[in-house]
């Protein structure tokens, strides 16, 4: 037998039809950890399973490479010594309202102490979210020391320059009635969609009814949070916020097609001199690249908007994503809310965000929005002067006039080899 074919099992383990007879069980919404239970999706340990899908998001892909390869033993478990977060969040009442939170574990970064008796029996639960500390360098906050915007305070904002901040990374953890119920439609046909959508990819999603929690294959989110994390839950503290979706043309590379960086950098700006008024800031970044559409749709709509009639114009804005994608975005802000509940957030002070989608849905959810905050004229690229003129004729917010028809034609882009 070769080395490649003795780290493959001979058979397939097919687990569509059989349940766990040792699986503990999930109770969604339960106002404990015991009485909730813990999320297992080993694929080692199978009779333990009680989710379908399996741990780390989107990363499962290459953790099935990296078994295929030799790389990584499939019995391999992490070992958490000193992995527990730097700062406690929780538990709020939220994380006991099974309607509140419906995307991820509220008690994913506490596992390794809430079940340590579980896992010392042999149980492989593994953490889903993950706190830590970090400094955070930008350019734009060099700038804006500079011009006397931000002042170093040793605390907030070192005399280097960096943010201070507190970051959590958060993978997706379903609840499927749940999730269902905010979109409006039955679990039954969210099953099945999620099943033919992904090429058949989990058979338990329409055979497992009895298992209601899916670990989707698709990106997290990562929250930066300046100063103390537990102020988050206390309205009387003022809360600067933003929720930004992905964006790695403008994110990472700064590409002027669009607000994206200057939005984002925009916002800890704010998020930072809040803190320093006696605040917090909050900046929840979600794995949603193009409008949940992806970057190679992205690009493509870029190219239709470039080389259409008449050039890239504000009026056609909106219609070359849809006649490429189908649908005008896909990012569907109905799960964003939850990680705000996960934190215990009943007020924001100040959202720095534009998007009535977003405000609609933190709004819809029970959170209760201040004062909006839009980015500046003088930090939009001339480029994206299209996308944020279509914005405002489509009702995004803004405290300035909305541009009409005519002026939505005069807003034009520069072409491909401009």
């Amino acid at each position: 037998m070769s080395a490649q074919t003795s780290r493959v099992p001979s058979h397939i383990r097919l687990t569509s039809h059989s349940g766990g007879p040792d699986a503990p069980p999930l109770v969604w919404g339960a106002p404990t950890a015991a009485e909730r239970g813990p999320v297992i999706g080993t694929t080692g340990t199978r009779a333990h399973r009680n989710v379908i899908g399996t741990h780390s998001g989107s990363y499962s892909v290459y953790r099935a490479l990296a078994v295929a390869s030799g790389a990584l033993s499939r019995e391999h478990r992490a070992d958490l010594t000193n992995t527990s977060p730097t700062d406690v969040v929780g538990p709020y009442p939220q994380w006991g309202d099974p309607a509140a939170i419906v995307s991820l574990d509220p008690w994913g970064a506490a596992v390794a102490d809430v079940f340590a008796p579980q896992i010392a029996a042999g149980a492989d639960i593994r953490p889903t979210i993950a706190v830590t500390k970090a400094h955070v360098q930008l350019p734009e906050i060099a700038e804006a020391i500079a011009k006397g915007r931000l002042r170093p305070d040793g605390r907030v904002l070192t005399d280097g320059g960096a943010a201070v901040v507190t970051k959590a990374a958060v993978e997706p953890v379903w609840h499927l009635p749940g999730v269902a119920a905010r979109f409006g439609c039955s679990e039954a046909d969210l099953r099945r969609v999620l099943f033919e959508e992904t090429g058949g990819m989990y058979p338990e999603l329409v055979t497992r009814g009895d298992l209601e929690v899916f670990l989707p294959p698709i990106g997290g989110q990562t929250l930066y949070i300046f100063g103390d994390p537990r102020a988050l839950s206390d309205p009387s503290v003022e809360l600067t916020a933003r929720v930004h979706d992905e964006c790695n043309g403008s994110d990472v590379f700064g590409s002027d097609i669009c607000t994206c960086r200057p939005y984002l950098t925009h916002a800890i700006e704010e998020c930072i001199a809040g803190t320093q008024r006696g605040g917090v800031g909050l900046v929840a970044y979600s794995r949603k690249e193009g409008r949940a559409l992806g970057e190679v749709t992205k690009f493509l709509v870029y190219n239709a908007r470039k080389r259409q009639l008449g050039g890239d114009t504000a009026d056609q804005y909106f219609a070359r994503t849809e006649c490429v994608a189908g649908v005008q975005d896909m990012r569907f802000q109905e799960l964003m809310p939850d990680v705000l509940h996960w934190l215990g957030i009943t007020r924001i002070h100040r959202l720095v965000s534009m998007s009535n989608m977003k405000y609609d849905a933190i709004t819809g959810s029970g959170i209760e929005v201040g004062e909006r905050v839009n980015i500046p004229d003088e930090l939009i690229p001339a480029d994206a002067r299209v996308e944020i003129d279509a914005k405002m004729a489509a009702g995004y917010f803004t405290p300035g006039e909305v541009p009409d028809a005519d002026a939505l034609r005069n807003t034009v882009g520069r072409g491909l080899s401009g």
